[in-house]
């Protein structure tokens, strides 16, 4: 009887019967792409770099993704966007690598990099190519698409903010700060509009602390979140803490964070490892987990599904891969989907 319940929920999901209407949006599961954006490394570049640095391989990098839109028609409904600030526009205008090889293509034809404002890619100078080169540009498209498709379910987005210390070419990230924050935060609501997105204190509600909210399980229902957009702030430490910090439990925020349970911010969490114990009780009690099915090509390299068939099992709300398409950088019929080819399922651990 459970296996049927289970197949009428989740075709009331994909064609939006309204018996559904009032599932949570804490009881679905998702399957998403890591570093949606991500075009692979120049071919020339990759191999100049291997060889010189044997200590070290670069096989975790060898996966590259379809555009935005494309991932979205397809049916995923968490993407992954990984941002530097660029106050004065310019900063990476000119990868450095594309000083040391040929380029395949044109980089950046229409200058979008030398404008002022977030820029969207993997790693300074050697990661460089992105299917959107700006975070405005990567938001309209969203917006684009979901103006489209306005009775989509929500879509998860993982945002990381990216600085640090200079790399051997010798780029510095700007830093986050107060401010940077507070100007994404901005970017987030011009581009895609208050309508489109769920933020803390919508899920907060009357309750004292987002955390209270969440354990109450204040999420909307789909109904109320259908066109609408999640972000959640993949850091640790000091940057998430800057985040929040003078906003508590994230009042005023776009954005999610990583906090820990227990914390008056605590809703959504990472357990990158799917085998985790904790994450079913965790999705039990309220909070919306992102687990991975891989990373750095190793299950897809092994054709392993161990990984994936844990997440699917813990209840993580959230699951990330490289490989909602096989590679086409090796040979392995290793794809990351549900059993009927899907990418979104009522949840196994609380969809009932």
């Amino acid at each position: 009887m459970k296996q049927i319940l289970f197949a009428l929920f989740f075709a009331g999901i994909q064609v939006g019967h309204a018996q559904n209407d009032n599932l949570k949006i804490n009881q679905i599961q998702v399957i998403g792409s890591h570093n949606s954006y991500r075009h692979a490394i120049e071919k020339d570049l990759y191999n100049l770099i291997q060889a010189k640095d044997t200590t070290r391989s670069l096989k975790g990098l060898q996966y590259t993704h379809i555009g935005i839109t494309e991932q979205l028609n397809k049916g995923l409904r968490n993407l992954e966007i990984d941002i530097f600030a660029d106050a004065k526009g310019g900063k990476y205008a000119h990868p450095k690598g594309l000083d040391v090889v040929k380029p395949e293509e044109a980089y950046d034809p229409d200058g979008l990099m030398k404008k002022p404002g977030f820029k969207v890619f993997h790693m300074p100078d050697i990661d460089f190519r992105t299917s959107c080169y700006t975070f405005e540009i990567c938001l309209q498209e969203l917006k684009k698409w979901s103006d489209a498709n306005p009775d989509h379910i929500p879509v998860f987005i993982t945002l990381e903010p990216k600085d640090g210390d200079a790399n051997f070419f010798g780029t510095k990230p700007e830093d986050f700060t107060a401010a940077v924050f507070d100007e994404m935060d901005k970017v987030i609501h011009k581009n895609l509009g208050k309508d489109k997105l769920i933020t803390p204190d919508m899920v907060r509600g009357k309750y004292k602390t987002l955390e209270e909210a969440v354990l109450n399980n204040n999420w909307p229902t789909l109904k109320n979140a259908k066109g609408k957009f999640l972000f959640l702030l993949d850091n640790n430490g000091a940057k998430r803490d800057l985040y929040a910090l003078n906003h508590p439990s994230l009042k005023g925020r776009a954005v999610f964070i990583n906090a820990e349970p227990g914390k008056p911010e605590a809703a959504w969490l990472f357990r990158n490892n799917s085998e985790d114990p904790q994450i079913e009780d965790l999705v039990k009690k309220g909070y919306i987990i992102r687990t991975r099915a891989d990373s750095d090509t190793k299950e897809a390299r092994a054709n392993d599904y161990s990984h994936f068939e844990a997440a699917k099992k813990s209840g993580a709300q959230i699951i990330t891969t490289d490989y909602y398409l096989p590679s086409t950088f090796f040979n392995s019929p290793y794809q990351i989907k549900y059993d009927d080819g899907t990418y979104v399922r009522v949840n196994p651990v609380n969809g009932f």
